[in-house]
C-alpha cells in the first residue's frame, strides 16, 4: 500500500527507462489497483509487464470493495494471490486462496501463489510441513497446462532485513518444486518458475539467483526505488541469461 496514482507513474516511468533494453528476464510491476490503468499506459510497448495486488474470486456480486477476475483481466497479466500480509491480516484461508489461483486461471490471469512459514513455525522445524499444506491446498485442482508462478516468501524475513541465505532458500524452494510435483507433475513442476521474496536487495539478489531451484525474486521495499530494482532485474538477468 504504497504511491499515489502519480507517483506510481513516475516510479514505472523510471523502471521501463533503465530497464528498456532488458529483455532476458520478466519484470513485472504490480502497483495498487488505483494505478493500474495509468501504469499500464506508461509501460505499454515497453519489456515490462503488469500486475495486482490481489483479487477476488467471485466475477461479479455484492462483495463491496472486491476486485474481481473480469476486472482485471483487460488491464494486467499476473496478480498476486494468497502474499503473507494477505494470509495473516486479511484472515485468507489456504482454501480461499486456491478459489483464486482458479478463478485467476480460468480469466487467463497468470497467478504469482505465494507461500511461507512464520518465524515461530521455522524455530520449530515446521517449515516443510507448512510449506507442504499451503502448496498442497493453494494448486489443488488447478487447470492443466495453466501457468502458474509460485514465490516463496518466509514471513520473518519480509521487511525484516533479515534474509534467508541463498542456499537455504534454494533447498526450502526445492522442496516446493517438489511438492508442487506431486500436484502438477513433474514435467509441470519443472517448469514452474518459484521466486524468493524476503528482503530481497540489490546487494543480495545474486545469491538467491545463482540456486538452481530459484528462478527469480519477489521484490518488496527495493521496488519503491527505480535504481535499486532495476540492479536486482539487471542482475537476475545476468546470471539466468548464461548457458
Amino acid at each position: 500500500m504504497n504511491t499515489t496514482v502519480g507517483e506510481a507513474v513516475s516510479l514505472a516511468e523510471a523502471i521501463a527507462s533503465e530497464l528498456k533494453a532488458e529483455a532476458a528476464v520478466d519484470v513485472v510491476l504490480c502497483p495498487p489497483f488505483i494505478s493500474l490503468y495509468s501504469v499500464g499506459e506508461v509501460i505499454r510497448g515497453s519489456s515490462v509487464k503488469l500486475g495486482a495486488q490481489n483479487m477476488y474470486f467471485k466475477e461479479q456480486g455484492a462483495f463491496t470493495g472486491e476486485i474481481s477476475p473480469l476486472m482485471l483481466k483487460t488491464l494486467c497479466r499476473y496478480v498476486i494471490l494468497g502474499h503473507s500480509e494477505r494470509r495473516q491480516i486479511f484472515g485468507e484461508t489456504d482454501q480461499v486462496v486456491n478459489e483464486k489461483v482458479k478463478a485467476a486461471l480460468n480469466a487467463g490471469i497468470i497467478p504469482i501463489f505465494c507461500v511461507g512459514e512464520t518465524l515461530e513455525e521455522n524455530e520449530a522445524g515446521e517449515t516443510g510441513e507448512v510449506l507442504t499444506r499451503q502448496v498442497s491446498e493453494g494448486l489443488k485442482d488447478m487447470l492443466s497446462g495453466k501457468e502458474v508462478v509460485i514465490a516463496y516468501e518466509p514471513i520473518w524475513a519480509i521487511g525484516t532485513g533479515r534474509a534467508a541465505g541463498g542456499v537455504q532458500a534454494g533447498q526450502t524452494i526445492g522442496l516446493i518444486r517438489e511438492v508442487a510435483a506431486g500436484v502438477l507433475g513433474q514435467e509441470a513442476a519443472a517448469a514452474t518458475r518459484i521466486l524468493y521474496g524476503g528482503s530481497v536487495t540489490a546487494a543480495n539478489i545474486v545469491e538467491f539467483v545463482v540456486e538452481n531451484q530459484i528462478d527469480g525474486a519477489l521484490v518488496g521495499g527495493a521496488s519503491l526505488k527505480a535504481a535499486d530494482f532495476s540492479g536486482i532485474a539487471r542482475q537476475t538477468a545476468s546470471i539466468k541469461a548464461k548457458p
